[in-house]
């Protein structure tokens, strides 16, 4: 099977720069046009695109190193984009929006820190998918639905907020893990090259 860990320009890779293609447009639809539909529909194809590339990747082995760092980018930039747009009409967005740029910053540091310790990067798990699926049901329905009342408003952002949190904390315990234990091994594997070279 072809090996497109070094490819560039692989399909997946064109989906996520069109992902990010797709934020301005995002962002004028909402602020400028004040098309809040029209804009909720294109945060739904930006979604799609999201999926597709993920399917196509790992259905047809088309996993590059580019693609592991430009997805995620791409998915990243266009919640925070959303949820500024949402800032404007919803004051209680600015506290997932905080969230998920302090939580990016801090699982990026932590992402650095592993690839430099242990060679690989942070791997999705199952409550940063949850969350991620929360936050896109939190945001579209703010794009539909202009006229939500306050308290359904609220209970839709603090669940999001609550599974970001979540998420954050047991990301940030089962990568410290992970990196105490590659330090282990590290630390191991010197003592032991040092008695071998005693032994000799």
């Amino acid at each position: 099977m072809k090996d497109y860990m070094n490819k560039t320009i692989t399909v997946p890779n064109i989906l996520s720069f069109i992902r990010l293609c797709l934020i301005p447009v995002i962002l004028w639809e909402y602020i400028f046009l004040k098309k809040y539909i029209l804009a909720a529909v294109t945060v739904i194809i930006s979604g799609i695109t999201d999926i597709v590339d993920g399917f196509i990747a790992r259905k047809f082995n088309m996993v590059s190193h580019v693609g592991r760092i430009l997805d995620p980018v791409a998915d990243k930039l266009t919640q925070m984009a959303v949820i500024a747009c949402l800032c404007s009409r919803y004051i209680m967005m600015v506290v997932p929006l905080a969230i998920l740029v302090v939580k990016e910053l801090a699982n990026g540091i932590i992402a650095l820190v592993m690839l430099k310790r242990t060679g690989n990067t942070i791997n999705s798990r199952w409550h940063g998918k949850l969350a991620t699926v929360i936050l896109y049901v939190m945001m579209v329905t703010h794009l539909f639905w202009v006229n939500i009342p306050t308290f359904v408003s609220d209970i839709f952002i603090w669940t999001s907020i609550g599974a970001m949190a979540l998420s954050f904390v047991l990301y940030t315990l089962q990568n410290a893990e992970k990196i105490k234990t590659a330090k282990e091994i590290s630390e191991s594997n010197v003592e032991k090259q040092g008695n071998e070279s005693v032994d000799y």
